[in-house]
């Protein structure tokens, strides 16, 4: 539920308290005492899908941007009449104005943002140099990424050309710093033999997980935005959701950040087009969620320049995502063809070698598995004591 107070403008009373009563919407009203502008206050308790539908109605009498309205969450309202308010008003969809307050609250200010992002990245490149999917993920909890990628979509579907040039921007120069500074890291781990020089970046597993982008990402990216717009739309979970957006970002920017540092240019652009397939599939779902949400512009007029702009939008990035699902195509093509690399390795007291092991074992296990499989024997020379 919803407590919601508004400051009614002079000679506006009569007319806010009618719609009131034509929404069947009990409430309590009491005299402005303040600087003489507003002549009453009004409270009233609303379900969280009917925040929007009151406050529309409100302005349409003049309670327009001039006023004053508050809208607090509340943990319990006890009447009897209450329900037929949540009979009328279904559903967890919080109003407009709620969604951009929210939008605000997730997008900090700048020098915050720019902060944290400089801190999740030191930490999850050093989770990929160390290996550690652990610490990977624990540098995604301060990864600032969720409002960015939210905002952008929601100011696009609202007719906010501000929050949406603010959230594209802030998606932008925020993977590029990621990019940059883990280069920069890189290098300075290379240089002060912190990280051997001769360590092949490639062969690090969480390193290499995100230079073979296949359809499971673009899914996983599609995912992630889904569950962002819905759980701003519900109020729910935010926190959670904002781990896996920042997931599917910053890990593959800091990869790409240190490939350059390693000088290895083809594998910084296998990480750049994960990072571009997962920004483009997220800021794609969460259009499409909140549009269909039934999310418009506050004057019905702006509903039809808005929709020209999101289709027009959709396309792009639709387009953009299926140049690069090509590449997704061939890496997922190239994953069902590559032999299972198996090593074993076989103690000898004299490191002697058995011929034709490696093939007897290959042929096994192709035989139980179905799968090709490429196996290599490495004898060592062993001893046991007496």
């Amino acid at each position: 539920m919803r407590l919601v107070q508004i400051m009614i403008p002079s000679g506006r009373r009569e007319a806010a308290l009618t719609v009131l009563d034509g929404e069947g919407i009990d409430y309590a009203v009491w005299e402005e005492t303040g600087r003489g502008d507003f002549e009453a206050v009004v409270s009233f308790p609303v379900p969280p899908a009917g925040v929007e539908s009151a406050l529309e109605r409100l302005r349409n009498v003049g309670i327009r941007d001039d006023s004053y309205a508050i809208v607090l969450p509340t943990e319990t309202v006890v009447s009897a009449r209450i329900d037929a308010l949540r009979g009328r008003y279904r559903g967890n969809r919080i109003s407009r104005e709620e969604l951009l307050a929210r939008t605000e609250d997730l997008a900090p200010e700048t020098s915050t943002y720019v902060a944290f992002l400089l801190l999740s990245t030191l930490i999850a490149a050093a989770g990929l140099l160390s290996d550690s999917e652990a610490t990977i993920v624990g540098a995604m909890v301060i990864a600032p990424l969720m409002g960015p990628a939210l905002s952008a979509s929601i100011g696009t579907v609202l007719g906010d050309r501000d929050l949406a040039s603010r959230g594209v921007a802030l998606q932008t120069a925020g993977l590029l710093l990621v990019v940059a500074t883990a280069a920069l890291l890189g290098w300075a781990l290379r240089e002060t033999m912190i990280v051997p020089p001769a360590t092949d970046l490639e062969a690090i597993p969480q390193v290499r997980e995100r230079l073979t982008p296949n359809f499971l990402s673009l899914f996983l990216a599609l995912g992630s935005g889904t569950a962002g717009a819905l759980s701003l739309v519900r109020n729910a979970g935010t926190t959670l959701v904002g781990v896996a957006i920042a997931v599917a970002l910053v890990p593959p920017a800091a990869t790409a950040g240190l490939a350059v540092a390693w000088g290895l240019p083809l594998a910084a652009a296998e990480a750049s087009v994960l990072v571009l397939v997962n920004l483009l599939a997220i800021n794609l779902s969460a259009l499409v969620l909140l549009w269909a949400a039934g999310y418009r512009p506050e004057r019905s007029s702006e509903t039809a320049a808005v929709r020209r702009t999101l289709l027009s939008r959709l396309a792009t990035i639709a387009a953009v995502l299926a140049v690069l699902s090509v590449v997704l195509a061939g890496v997922t093509y190239a994953s069902f063809g590559t032999p299972a690399e198996v090593t074993v390795v076989v103690g000898h007291p004299d490191g002697a070698s058995v011929p034709g092991l490696a093939d007897r074992i290959d042929e096994r296990l192709t035989g139980e598995t179905g799968r090709d499989t490429s196996v290599e024997v490495v004898y060592v020379t062993s001893q046991e004591s007496a």
